[in-house]
């Protein structure tokens, strides 16, 4: 029996899956999330819990990437994977100052939007 790595870095789910790093699947929670009728959930967990890996997760899964869901819970579920609007923004992108967090914003929507090809404009500051 082989034993999986652990991964201590910050890393994604894709990452991790695509490593073959240890993971806990948690994706029956987000089916059952997925399927209840709740209109927003509220995701308080410490520091260091799962929190960025958990919405990593949820951003492949509602990308439709099936395949890196495979031998997972929800691959053997009736979980369709539709391709969904996603997006995406970390606030943790390095920001020493507004002006630093402003253009890292301002850079991270406009490839946001070019991948769902939408013309974003983007107006200066008067």
């Amino acid at each position: 029996m082989t034993l999986k790595r652990f991964s201590l870095a910050d890393q994604t789910f894709a990452d991790i899956i695509d490593k073959n790093y240890f993971y806990v699947d948690k994706t029956r929670y987000i089916y059952e999330l997925w399927n209840s009728e709740e209109n927003s959930f509220f995701l308080s967990r410490p520091r260091r819990f799962g929190k960025t890996l958990f919405l990593y997760t949820l951003n492949e899964l509602f990308s439709g990437n099936r395949e890196r869901f495979k031998g997972l819970w929800i691959d053997q579920s009736d979980y369709d994977f539709p391709r969904l609007p996603v997006l995406f923004l970390s606030l943790s992108m390095g920001s020493a100052s507004s002006t630093i967090l402003e253009r890292n914003l301002i850079f991270t929507l406009k490839e946001i939007a070019s991948r769902a090809k939408i013309n974003l404009r983007v107006e200066n500051k008067a």
